[in-house]
């Protein structure tokens, strides 16, 4: 692989250091993955899926994208033979994903054919699969596609352990899963993507799991397959703990490049559900961490 796009990395994490030093307090809260990380064995189940979440973004070298959508701590990706903080190679990392995900699918992490499906196939979906699947969350069902288990929330059927609302309608909390629609002729938004739930068709999506938000600061999650890695993403809330100003894309918008580069944003996307993991019964949610 080039060495470029370490180089671009490299400086944007430089770039994103010097103005996070000149940045108020408020607005470079600490990452809270490091403390986490440590509780994948904790008793309640949206602990558990920050926990392990976070544990994933460690092993990626805690890649992220800050909430001015800037990306910074990218070393190693997805394609790469190169170890992750772990010791596990990365694209058999994502190998793992896909094998403890309970979906079809699966290679043997030994072949090149896996290699090749690894860099070929998204993953987004089966590293939500995975994590649930550690978490030990009940009623969740994997899926190679965010579609499905949106459109599950939203139906509530099968017992889904969450519920669909708009991004800004409610307050994100540690174990949701915040949701965006994939490139598409135009902006879909909650009500578009609802009306494409009614219709029963299928649609590119991705989620990211909140694992910490803190009202009047900043709401932390975490997702696959982001940038090549399992990537930190920032985002803010206002005083209610509501996102305050979700960048979002238009069809109509310029590619990113040097002439647009408000553009590049990577947290310019097409938000469009919050999936609310359900707390009205605790002890329901209470299972054991799948091995």
């Amino acid at each position: 692989m080039s060495p470029f796009p370490r180089i671009v990395s490299t400086l944007l994490l430089l770039a994103t250091t010097a103005l996070a030093t000149a940045a108020p307090a408020s607005a470079r809260a600490a990452d809270p993955c490091p403390q986490l990380r440590a509780q994948a064995d904790a008793r309640d189940v949206a602990t558990r899926i920050a926990a392990i979440a976070c544990q994933e973004n460690h092993a990626w070298f805690r890649a992220f994208i800050d909430a001015d959508g800037r990306a910074g701590g990218l070393a190693v990706y997805e394609a790469e033979n190169d170890v992750l903080a772990d010791g596990t190679p990365a694209w058999r990392k994502v190998a793992g994903y896909w094998n403890g995900s309970g979906l079809p699918g699966s290679c043997t992490a030994a072949s090149s054919a896996c290699r090749n499906f690894v860099v070929d196939t998204p993953w987004s979906a089966a590293f939500v699969s995975w994590v649930m699947r550690r978490a030990g969350v009940p009623g969740f069902a994997a899926s190679a596609r965010h579609f499905d288990y949106v459109r599950a929330a939203w139906r509530e059927a099968g017992g889904s352990p969450y519920r669909m609302a708009a991004p800004h309608a409610d307050a994100p909390d540690v174990g949701d899963l915040l949701c965006y629609v994939r490139a598409n002729a135009h902006r879909l938004g909650h009500g578009g993507l609802v009306e494409r739930l009614d219709a029963g068709a299928g649609l590119a999506m991705h989620c990211d799991i909140v694992v910490a938000a803190e009202a009047g600061g900043m709401a932390w999650l975490v997702g696959g397959n982001v940038q090549q890695a399992v990537t930190l993403r920032m985002l803010r809330l206002d005083a209610q703990g509501r996102f305050a100003d979700l960048p979002l894309r238009d069809a109509a918008d310029p590619p990113c490049s040097p002439d647009a580069p408000a553009q590049c944003n990577l947290n310019r996307q097409d938000w469009a559900a919050l999936l609310k993991l359900r707390r009205s019964a605790p002890d329901s949610l209470l299972a054991a961490r799948s091995p």
